[in-house]
């Protein structure tokens, strides 16, 4: 039996996101080996995987941070890994799976490996602004990705800005394959389209965003633009869905504190589930920097919510402006307060808009059709 192996950062993202790709990939006689670290904090996700007939294994990597000794441990452990398994087969997802999954499998000698460049996060922090000077810091990283890049067969892209982006900073080269896929997908009969709150009979206006509590997924601006909301009009609602992250670009803990303080937003913490939280939602929005493609907005499209996002890399290819939502300046909290607006003056917008994101998303982001693309373009038949 072929054996294919993913390698992941995070253990409570592997059937969040790559769930119904590591199905297709089993479904098509692969024995699924599965590399991600910190599996012992993550037991329930681990057993789900293990039932699933999955072969798990629990590798040293830090999801944040750069030290070289750990990080070299991490190429070792996943080497060694690669050597007593043999997979036929591997993929990284994220910056450190890429990176160092790309360069432990050139050093197996194994036959197969792609990439998937997911979102760029901190490392393009500011690369598409005019006088970009990169720190220390994101010239390693650049070079890292430009040298575990070489090694792929294939590179996987969620947008067209990234792969030009890769392509125009050299870290992408001429010789190696890549191709651009409508993000991770979503199920779409998973994601149902949910009722919309109403009142009278009239769609109630209120507004949810969903993300880590980065700096840089636009959690600052969708505070500001909640305060002027709710300066006119006391009575939206405005929910937010998320955690703390350990990252450079974190939202300090007051900063949440005063926005729940001071009534900004309803802080609903991290979920596990949050389809109860679109379905009580009208609109969603994320007023991101940039992304690789947004899952929760996918989510949210399923399941007939307009979308307010901005016109940054990722997120522009899930609006239709005008259509199925609105795009907006990225770091404008005025032009997202004056989109939010329009759905208050005119609530018929909220179920017009919300039908045709239900259609965007079957047409462009059905999980089966984004994963038979990759199966393809991977070479499994």
């Amino acid at each position: 039996m072929s054996k294919f192996l993913i390698i992941a950062s995070y253990p409570a993202s592997i059937l969040k996101f790559r769930g119904a790709l590591i199905k297709a990939i089993q479904d098509k006689g692969f024995e699924i080996h599965i590399a991600a670290p910190e599996f012992n904090n993550y037991l329930e996700e681990r057993e789900q995987l293990v039932v699933l007939g999955y072969v798990v294994h629990d590798i040293a990597m830090q999801r944040t941070g750069t030290n070289p000794k750990k990080d070299l441990k991490t190429i070792i452990e996943l080497y060694r890994l690669m050597t007593k398994v043999k997979p036929d087969y591997v993929l990284g997802y994220t910056i450190k799976p890429v990176i160092y999954g790309s360069l432990a499998a050139k050093l197996a000698r194994l036959p197969h490996i792609f990439a998937l460049i997911t979102g760029l996060g901190y490392a393009f922090s500011g690369a598409d602004e005019v006088g970009y000077k990169k720190s220390n810091l994101q010239k390693v990283m650049h070079q890292l990705y430009a040298a575990a890049l070489m090694t792929a067969d294939k590179v996987f892209f969620q947008n067209p800005d990234d792969q030009a982006l890769f392509k125009k900073m050299g870290i992408l080269k001429p010789s190696t394959p890549s191709t651009v896929v409508n993000g991770s997908g979503v199920n779409v009969s998973e994601y149902s389209v949910a009722p919309l709150p109403t009142e009278n009979d009239v769609p109630v206006p209120r507004f949810l965003l969903i993300a880590r509590l980065l700096g840089a997924k636009g959690v600052r601006e969708y505070a500001q633009a909640a305060a002027i909301i709710k300066s006119r009009h006391p009575q939206i609602q405005f929910d937010l869905v998320g955690w703390v992250d350990d990252n450079p670009d974190a939202i300090a803990q007051r900063e949440l504190d005063a926005w729940i303080d001071d009534g900004v937003v309803s802080f609903l913490g991290k979920l596990t589930d949050v389809k109860p939280a679109i379905a009580d939602s009208s609109v969603y929005v994320l007023p991101s920097y940039r992304e690789g493609t947004p899952r929760t907005v996918l989510e949210a499209m399923a399941m007939g919510r307009a979308v307010i996002t901005t016109n940054a890399p990722g997120c522009r290819e899930t609006v239709i402006d005008g259509h199925n939502g609105y795009l907006v300046p990225v770091k404008d909290a005025d032009a997202l307060a004056e989109a939010m607006q329009k759905f208050i003056d005119e609530p018929e917008l909220i179920v017009k808009m919300g039908r045709t994101a239900r259609q965007v998303a079957m047409d462009k982001f059905d999980v089966n059709a984004v994963n038979q693309m990759m199966l393809m373009e991977m070479g499994i038949q």
